[in-house]
């Protein structure tokens, strides 16, 4: 990285969170080998995990998520320390969902983020009271608090400016406590940029351009015109080069950074802004995930409107933590960035189950980040 920030708080963020008084703990019998389906989670395992007797009301699911599945439990309890309602997140009953779920580590690292991570970061999250993965079959569990009442970001409607504010003062929460800290190179399970990533990616974005290209070329036009169209297929040569420009990594980074993963508050006392679905946490140029979030998350008239705004935004919140930080660097990377939501829409909407929803959620993607990778030039960064 070109700029040499100060890491005063960074290494207490670190020694604090080996001590949190929030670190999870749990008399789960078999942790580590325990079979987690729908039915599995009945009383025994409640009493379990809160260390009471705790009746639960029938799971009710809620969300859209395209890897996990997400129930919310009414509880009930004569300790008053147990919480009136939790989310259980568990693997998606789609076996093709689940399936890359496995795959790509994300259960996993769901699980290993909020055992190991979370606690050192300042982003609003839910509050964690239980994680558990089965290596031998994918299974997970994972007790949070819920967040309600809040609404979920759509992807497809997008957000106004006031909550892609608030959506980047949390993002600089997530990246600033960490912010150049050496000990995340001790984390194995992190996505981390490797010498055969650019290779790895080109592979994959030219095996599954096909596919995608028959299910949304004319959005595509219709959206961006034939340069849109151009951009998709100019950008496939051009992967290697847009990995190796990544430099080294440098802070925690969400990976999946968009509005189906955020909450609002919908009262005056509700949480601004949450972050959930930490499904693949990793080691990285966390420039990454603000360009991802900016370029899908406004609609193409407010980014062109607001995009620099925020990014200001960012960074101040990352020199809030007494970082300094080249502003000429981050633009120039973020604009670089710019295409990675397209790659994400090229593979990601291969690799998962079919839905109405989803094929409409890939669609918007692709095109607002063709949109905002031609309008920063980025091709002609790399």
């Amino acid at each position: 990285m070109s700029q040499n920030p100060t890491r005063r708080k960074q290494f207490a963020h670190h020694a604090l969170a080996t001590l949190s008084a929030l670190a999870i703990t749990t008399t789960v019998s078999g942790v580590g080998h325990r079979e987690y389906t729908v039915d599995s989670i009945d009383s025994e395992f409640w009493r379990e995990v809160f260390g009471v007797a705790v009746t639960a009301s029938s799971p009710k699911r809620i969300g859209e998520g395209q890897v996990g599945m997400n129930l919310r439990y009414e509880l009930t309890s004569e300790d008053p320390s147990v919480p009136s309602s939790v989310v259980v997140k568990m693997a998606s009953p789609d076996p093709t969902s689940r399936a890359t779920g496995i795959g790509l580590r994300n259960y996993e690292r769901e699980v290993k983020f909020y055992n190991e991570v979370a606690s050192s970061l300042d982003v609003r999250k839910p509050r964690c009271y239980f994680a558990d993965w089965n290596e031998a079959d994918g299974d997970i569990a994972i007790v949070l608090e819920d967040m309600s009442p809040s609404e979920q970001g759509d992807q497809i409607r997008g957000c106004n400016v006031e909550e892609a504010r608030l959506a980047v003062i949390e993002l600089s929460r997530l990246h600033g406590p960490r912010w150049n800290d050496e000990t995340l190179f001790e984390i194995d399970w992190m996505q981390r940029r490797d010498a055969e990533d650019g290779a790895r990616l080109h592979g994959l974005y030219s095996l599954f351009k096909p596919g995608f290209l028959a299910l949304y070329t004319d959005a595509i036009v219709n959206e961006t015109g034939q340069a849109g169209l151009d951009f998709v297929n100019q950008l496939e040569n051009l992967i290697p080069a847009y990995v190796a420009a990544k430099d080294e990594p440098f802070t925690v980074t969400h990976g999946d950074y968009r509005l189906d993963n955020l909450l609002f508050a919908t009262t005056p006392n509700g949480v601004p802004c949450s972050v959930v679905d930490w499904q693949t946490p990793g080691h990285g140029n966390g420039i990454g995930d603000l360009a991802y979030f900016i370029g899908a998350g406004l609609l193409p008239p407010d980014r062109r409107t607001h995009e620099w705004e925020l990014v200001d935004l960012y960074i101040a919140g990352i020199e809030s933590y007494g970082h300094a930080v080249d502003h000429d660097w981050v633009k120039a990377h973020y604009r670089r960035e710019a295409i990675s939501g397209l790659i994400m829409a090229v593979i990601a909407s291969q690799i998962v189950g079919r839905t109405d929803r989803g094929d409409k959620m890939f669609e918007v993607m692709a095109t607002r980040h063709i949109l905002q990778g031609i309008e920063n030039g980025a091709l002609a960064l790399l």
